[in-house]
């Protein structure tokens, strides 16, 4: 089957130079967007939880999870776009945003079970999975123990195992985004007043999992792009090349200028990599605009 490896070139003409004294883009934590007015939204009662979620428009389903501490606002910039084509579904993960947690142990096969009984709950046999982190952690879960669920996954800044994670604790960002995730729980959450127990449990999640083996990744039949910013504080590269070379069939893409939270820092770009891996009819190759 075709691979490929690329730097995103054919974003290169869409670069400007900074001005003298300018911040880097991966160096910034654009505000947190707000999602456009759905076309339907609710709480979905699944696994013992109440799990919020968000439709926007028609057409094939494609189900947004965002990454750990974050809330379904993140995806703003790109349900807007996305919702012109494609029926779009949001959910905030158990325990995170809108929706509820109980005292179990949160973990990455607890959350794609909620995702597939949400798909259930809306009658959605299969949907494309759009993930970011903790996001794409879970479409690869699903991948692996329910790939009859998916048309395909775009897993943006995914690990395979904890060895794959950097120390963020020396990222002046990704402490912002912390202090941040903490302003926004105590807003959107049932339980506002939780936010250092959900961190605990979450950090938690994050030292112990995911564990996917050499041989699940390579078992991944559902097409696939491994995706990352080149300048990820929190992602380990060799991580992201290795999963790629693993799955069968795999894309792997890596987006110039941009870090963990490329979707918030370079939406244009980032936008037109999902309309291209969503129409493409060959999710194993991308081929760069003239």
């Amino acid at each position: 089957m075709r691979r490929f490896f690329i730097v995103l070139l054919m974003f290169a003409a869409l670069a400007v130079a900074l001005p003298a004294g300018a911040q880097p883009m991966w160096l910034s934590l654009p505000p947190t967007p707000v999602l456009p007015e759905p076309e339907a939204s609710g709480i979905a009662p699944v696994n013992g939880i109440r799990l919020w979620y968000a439709e926007f428009g028609h057409g094939a389903p494609v189900i947004m999870v965002h990454g750990g501490l974050a809330n379904s606002e993140y995806w703003g910039l790109q349900v807007a776009v996305l919702a012109a084509h494609y029926r779009v579904i949001v959910l905030d993960s158990r325990g995170h945003g809108r929706s509820a947690g109980t005292d179990t142990p949160i973990g990455y096969d607890l959350m794609s079970s909620d995702v597939l009984a949400l798909m259930d709950y809306l009658d959605i046999r299969k949907a494309a999975l759009i993930g970011w982190s903790d996001g794409a952690i879970i479409g690869l879960d699903i991948a692996i123990h329910h790939p009859d669920r998916l048309t395909r996954l775009f897993a943006f800044a995914a690990n395979s195992d904890p060895s794959g994670v950097k120390d963020v604790s020396k990222s002046p960002v990704f402490t912002a985004y912390i202090q941040r995730a903490a302003k926004e729980y105590t807003r959107l959450s049932p339980t506002p007043t939780r936010f250092k127990a959900f961190l605990a449990d979450v950090e938690h999640m994050w030292a112990a999992e995911p564990y996917f083996t050499d041989d699940q990744l390579r078992s991944i039949k559902v097409p696939t792009w491994i995706v990352d910013g080149d300048h990820d504080e929190a992602i380990k590269r060799e991580n992201t090349d290795r999963m790629a070379a693993l799955i069968p069939g795999s894309g792997e893409l890596i987006l110039p200028g941009v870090s963990h939270f490329a979707f918030l820092q370079d939406p244009v770009m980032f936008n037109e990599s999902l309309l291209h891996f969503l129409s493409a009819e060959d999710c194993a190759y991308l081929k760069p605009k003239p």
